[in-house]
């Protein structure tokens, strides 16, 4: 393949009037200027320093051994998860466990092992969130060298792939559209190179790159291709902590962890104050045994800490992450899980989610007379314009290869009368034109270029053969446009405007089997399905339309968009599919559709859904899609499977809405526990419980039935305010819980008296608050399935095996003395059921998060 005649220094020759190499944003040399005025410089754009010489071949093996040596290597370390060792001291040395190992080590010490469990259970429950995150970080270090970016780079002559971390200064590397820039560098080589800088500036408009130039990790590859440099690697590179950070599994900001956060910061205001009150009435204030005294203290404040539930939540974000990965969806940022169970609407890009990469050339079809032997020619010769061609161009090349009877590289004969056609010059595509380009020198020296795009772009309004493209596009048809540039010139003035249309090209896309069933669960979860595509409108709403997209009739032309946020947000409502839709635009109808409140999640495997993806709640890409769409992504499909997506907004719903669930059930106890401490400083009375009794009630109505509900099955989609959720039912709750309790245990002290009374008054109050709490939890199990009823029952018949079975009751402390009591903690407890009843209710309608 010829390509546009190349400087000495790889780039291109300057034409008359055009500006020397450079950055095409710029006339003459403002950044000499700077210099010289001594102004400060952008740090995005350093001084370019004195460009490499540039070397076609390469380093040598023999070079890059030696730079290896010296350190000279891109280094620069990119981990999937944290290390174990940040695993460990994440789940050990945490504020309540510093808390409770204190309290533990005092028991040790002062009362028997019985009031010791509560210590024993920490260290079970810190070592199962070991245990959960270390496997989530087999599974996404196993992952995340599948979805390694591979950058290609030239050394002794060869090109080939290599990891990251290899890259050594002065090698040579390869750019195509979708690449990622790796490191920084110099340009070498540029054939209509156009780099995207938005990541590192903010911009959006692609810059133009020539020999010469500078080019900074974090960019990435619009069109074009080309070679660069490499200057700075490691730790030097402007961008390499940010590309590091941005490829990093990392706990970002999610609603569940900051209101979980929340939450713990008022429980602490809350249980400091309420301790010392409480440690003061039982140590100083009542005239008990000191050691019994610590133990009844110990008891009310351990249970104000809500240690599990922090434990529950990386525990289900761990399996979530482990589950996806068997699935071979990689979860770059955890709360990804989160944020695509919240989302409302997902926007889809045709090409790669509803349709595969692949395509087939249907017909050709000549227009205005043209002789379909030349167009076929025409059409070999335009596939060796570009070295990375589309999908697009890529069925052409297998349609009409250049061995195919018609040589299209340069030097090339077929032996026949069609001689050798050389490339002279090509524009590659773009998403924001619609359309790329070549020009050749025929085979008897006649010059010629041509266009390849849309024909709605190409041809004006009123063209007769727009009618015949629509009824191609109705049939779910692609349809491409060959037209003829008079003067033989891609860069002349108006040249798109001018072009002769000479045939279409009619391309038959092939379906994702999985991708109806796809979109039928997303219409059955109630979350809206916008298709947005740089293609014909009419084309991809009869494509969705085959998949059985609901309101795929509904389509519209992007250029006819309105500009307006609001009149935007009003047209992405209303309509389901949308066509000759810019990169720009992608990345307005999101922002428009989250001016609305939407919670938006966009897939794509294009660069020109880069943007977007950016911008989304949630961005998704498929594994074969572009380096820079898998580096701004929170979550990679590496199976390219849209039909795996439903896998993770199930298992985003089942960690959210189970989590709200169990949340419930830990801070009510934490309210009852924080009252009761309260009630007993009030009125200047014993505590009533051991740490025992209150280690036995959390096992049995929270610790063991909450891990079984944090791991089931949820598919209701999540809501925001989770704060306010969890909040408005444990407070009342424990309110509840709290007075019931109080209530039997004052009525306890005052029928029984003598040796033992004690002991039978916190039997007692024991018999109302596990059963008020058992009541909250057959609540929080809703709805009832057989296994939810199971787990209630077997908590049920634990409490009773304890009160039936006299070592445990020694064990335990726990014996229920008399009838009049026990019947009347039922009673009261009976009482605080109904209550509980009519206040969910009540709070359901009157609160609503």
């Amino acid at each position: 393949m010829t390509q546009r005649a190349l400087d000495s220094s790889g780039g291109q020759t300057p034409g008359p009037g055009e500006q020397p190499p450079g950055n095409s944003r710029t006339s003459g040399n403002p950044r000499q200027a700077k210099i010289d005025a001594g102004a400060e410089l952008d740090p995005v754009h350093p001084v370019d320093p004195p460009p490499p010489a540039h070397r076609p071949d390469g380093l040598t093996t023999a070079e890059v051994a030696e730079r290896v040596a010296r350190g000279e290597v891109n280094d620069v370390p990119v981990r999937s998860s944290r290390s174990v060792v940040e695993i460990v001291r994440a789940n050990v040395f945490t504020r309540f466990n510093l808390i409770i190992g204190v309290l533990w080590v005092i028991m040790l010490f002062v009362a028997p092992i019985q009031d010791s469990l509560f210590g024993f259970v920490i260290v079970a429950n810190t070592g199962i969130g070991i245990i959960q995150e270390w496997r989530a970080k087999k599974t996404l270090d196993s992952l995340a060298v599948i979805g390694e970016a591979k950058p290609t780079v030239r050394r002794d002559g060869t090109a080939s792939e290599i990891s990251t971390s290899e890259i050594v200064l002065g090698d040579l590397v390869e750019l195509g559209p979708g690449d990622k820039v790796v490191v920084d560098g110099t340009v070498a080589e540029a054939d209509s190179l156009e780099i995207d800088e938005s990541l590192l500036t903010g911009e959006a408009d692609p810059v133009i790159k020539r020999a010469g130039d500078q080019v900074m990790s974090g960019s990435f590859v619009v069109a074009g291709g080309g070679a660069f440099t490499a200057t700075k690697v490691g730790r030097e590179a402007y961008a390499a902590q940010l590309a590091e950070e941005a490829s990093r599994f990392t706990l970002v900001h999610s609603e569940l962890r900051s209101g979980i956060s929340t939450i713990l910061k008022y429980v602490t205001w809350m249980m400091v104050p309420t301790a010392i009150g409480l440690i003061i009435s039982q140590l100083v204030v009542k005239d008990n045994n000191f050691k019994e005294s610590v133990a009844r203290t110990v008891g009310g404040i351990v249970p104000m800490i809500p240690e599990g539930l922090v434990l529950l939540t990386s525990v289900a974000f761990a399996i979530g992450v482990v589950r996806l990965g068997r699935k071979q969806c990689l979860v770059q940022e955890l709360p990804a899980i989160e944020g695509l169970a919240r989302v409302d609407v997902v926007c889809l890009d045709k090409t790669g989610t509803l349709t595969e990469g692949g395509m087939d050339v249907s017909e050709v079809r000549p227009l205005n007379g043209s002789d379909e032997a030349y167009v076929q020619r025409v059409l070999r010769a335009f596939g060796s314009s570009d070295p990375r061609p589309n999908a697009s161009l890529q069925a052409i090349i297998d349609a009409y290869p250049a061995d195919g009877g018609d040589a299209a590289g340069a030097g090339r004969t077929d032996g026949g009368d069609a001689g050798s056609w050389a490339v002279t010059d090509a524009m590659p595509f773009s998403s924001a034109r619609k359309y790329s380009g070549a020009a050749f020198t025929e085979a008897d020296g006649t010059a010629s270029a041509w266009l390849l795009g849309a024909p709605d772009v190409l041809l004006s309004e009123g063209d007769p053969a727009l009618k015949q493209i629509e009824r191609l596009n109705e049939q779910g048809l692609r349809v491409l446009l060959l037209a003829r540039v008079p003067g033989g010139a891609l860069d002349a003035p108006g040249a798109a405007a001018e072009a002769v249309p000479t045939a279409l090209v009619v391309l038959e896309q092939r379906l994702r089997p999985d991708a109806g069933d796809t979109l039928a669960y997303f219409a059955d979860q109630n979350v809206a399905t916008k298709v947005i595509s740089g293609d014909n409108a009419v084309s991809v709403g009869a494509v969705a339309g085959k998949l059985g997209l609901a309101g795929a009739e509904n389509t519209l032309d992007a250029r006819r968009l309105p500009s307006d946020p609001d009149e935007m947000a009003t047209a992405m409502e209303r309509n389901a599919v949308f066509g000759r839709v810019t990169p720009q635009q992608k990345r307005d109808m999101v922002a428009a559709l989250q001016s609305r409140g939407h919670t938006v999640a966009m897939t794509g495997d294009g660069v020109n859904d880069v943007l977007a993806l950016k911008d989304a709640d949630i961005g998704v890409s498929m594994g074969s899609g572009s380096e820079a769409t898998r580096a701004v992504a929170q979550i990679v499909l590496l199976n390219n499977s849209f039909a795996t997506l439903p896998s993770v907004v199930a298992e985003g719903r089942r960690v959210i809405g189970n989590i709200t669930r169990v949340a419930t059930l830990f801070l009510t106890k934490t309210v009852y526990s924080v009252l009761l401490a309260i009630l007993v400083v009030c009125t200047q009375v014993e505590y009533p419980f051991l740490p025992r009794h209150l280690t036995l009630l959390s096992t049995l109505t929270i610790g063991v039935p909450a891990f079984f509900l944090a791991l089931a099955p949820n598919k209701e989609r999540a809501q925001p305010n989770f704060v306010r959720r969890v909040m408005r039912y444990a407070i009342p709750s424990g309110a509840i819980a709290a007075a019931s309790t109080f209530v039997t245990y004052l009525l306890a002290r005052h029928h029984y008296s003598g040796a033992g009374a004690l002991e039978a008054e916190t039997s007692a109050a024991t018999l109302t608050l596990f059963l008020v709490s058992m009541y909250v939890l057959a609540i929080i199990a809703r709805p009832y399935t057989w296994w939810r009823v199971a787990l209630v029952a077997a908590m049920g018949l634990g409490f009773l095996i304890v009160l039936v079975v006299p070592w445990l009751q020694d064990f335990f402390a726990l014996k229920l003395v008399g009838t009049v009591m026990p019947w009347a903690a039922v009673g009261i407890a009976a009482a605080a059921a109904v209550l509980l009843e009519f206040v969910w209710r009540w709070v359901g309608r009157r609160f609503r998060a």
